[in-house]
């Protein structure tokens, strides 16, 4: 049921007698837009809703007399919760008049997230397929059916937790569900982002008019702490090592990984024409956050790309199988597992670890975090920082004492520390 709202002024028949009569109701507000109305003119009030339209229109609708006098029979006399219900039903039903919608039946967690994708589908103008996936394989098997202002906090809350705590199944994606503090963090990792969303279709109905908030998945809270991975990434020696084990075309799409920090799929689908001698730059026409982006490259990655694409054609693809065909979306798998195994990189390297190696060692000299998340594609500095900001603090620590200097106030003393050999990056 939807979660009453109070006011200290009309909620009660005592708080009522004390408001002076006036043709200007006292409003109280159930939600955005949305509002019930006291007016007192005579012995007893009445009751009043108020809505706001998309257009900014204010919409108005009188509901029935105030139990001020009389008992509420639920009908014609109402008290302050049952002209919250009846104010709440008219809200849901002026909106789909306005917006022309004609749904049948009740409004279900489905309906919600079919509508959420259509909308965000037209304002973002992303690809939906991994909302979508995970719609498919974790809401709507558990809470499609249900209607939506039916949501407990409770039937939400335990499905989250469950998430988290799924092991590997048909209808599942985790592979193995064991006591590895890493595997359970990335499990709540994905909890929280399938929760996510879940909220924001259902808040995306209430905006649109379709239910009333009913604070049940606002009250369910993501688990905390988990967004941190440890983030592995492999030396100046282990990379050398993978380049030198792999096959010549994995060579080359490894060494394309190292030196841009670029994703596999973005690598894939590069053309000779991507790469631009005269700036020393690489065009990343498609990439997960929707956004194209240019790529600095080193003069070592320049380099690289200008023997890759000498004298072929600009709509050519760069990296090509042995085959002669195109690196498909997991032809890398296979080829990849046996040159780590080669080199003697153990547990094995992925592509994603490749691209960590790129933006850990920039973070690691002192590159700062916006830089690195132009680099890689990232829509802000949030999940830059969230993965390399710790890798900075040897250049925090360097810049602070290069610049801060002595003050002369303390004489060298004869007595040396002992200090730790600085890890090799």
């Amino acid at each position: 049921m939807p979660r009453k709202v109070k006011d200290r002024n009309t909620d009660s028949r005592t708080a009522r007698e004390k408001c002076p009569k006036r043709r200007e109701p006292y409003w109280t507000k159930i939600s955005k837009g949305c509002f019930l109305g006291y007016r007192r003119i005579a012995v007893s009030g009445t009751w009043i809703a108020r809505y706001r339209d998309h257009s900014g229109k204010q919409n108005y609708r009188a509901l029935a007399t105030a139990d001020d006098s009389m008992e509420a029979n639920a009908k014609t006399v109402l008290n302050f919760e049952q002209a919250q219900d009846a104010a709440r039903a008219w809200f849901k039903t002026v909106a789909r008049e306005q917006d022309g919608a004609k749904r049948e039946g009740s409004y279900t967690v489905r309906h919600a997230t079919e509508d959420y994708l259509k909308d965000y589908e037209a304002r973002s103008g992303k690809a939906t397929g991994r909302i979508v996936s995970s719609i498919n394989l974790h809401i709507l098997p558990a809470l499609g059916k249900i209607e939506v202002e039916r949501l407990t906090r409770q039937r939400v809350r335990d499905w989250h937790h469950g998430l988290a705590a799924a092991a590997a199944g048909e209808d599942q994606q985790y592979k193995k569900l064991d006591d590895d503090p890493e595997a359970a963090r990335k499990r709540r990792v994905t909890a929280n982002r399938i929760l996510t969303i879940l909220k924001a279709a259902l808040n995306h109905a209430v905006f649109e008019g379709e239910v009333m908030d009913t604070g049940a998945w606002a009250a369910v809270r993501p688990f905390k702490n988990v967004d941190a991975p440890q983030v592995r990434y492999l030396s100046d020696g282990e990379s050398l090592r993978l380049t030198n084990a792999c096959q010549d075309d994995l060579r080359q799409i490894v060494t394309a990984a190292l030196l841009t920090g670029c994703r596999y799929g973005e690598i894939a689908k590069l053309k000779c024409g991507d790469f631009e001698p005269d700036s020393d730059t690489l065009y990343i026409a498609t990439s997960k956050s929707g956004k194209p982006r240019h790529i600095v490259l080193t003069d070592e990655g320049s380099e690289f790309f200008t023997q890759v694409t000498a004298g072929r054609p600009k709509d050519e693809i760069a990296f090509k199988r042995s085959t002669g065909g195109a690196w498909g979306n997991t032809h890398q798998y296979h080829p990849l597992k046996d040159a780590c195994e080669n080199a003697g990189i153990n547990p094995p390297t992925s592509f994603h670890i490749l691209r960590h190696t790129y933006a850990s060692r920039l973070a690691m000299n002192g590159v700062p975090m916006k830089v690195i998340a132009e680099q890689l594609g990232h829509v802000d500095t949030r999940i830059t920082e969230r993965n390399y900001a710790h890798l900075a603090d040897s250049y925090k620590a360097e810049t602070v004492r290069a610049a801060f200097g002595s003050l002369g106030l303390v004489k060298p003393g004869k007595v040396k520390p002992l200090k730790r050999k600085k890890r090799q990056a």
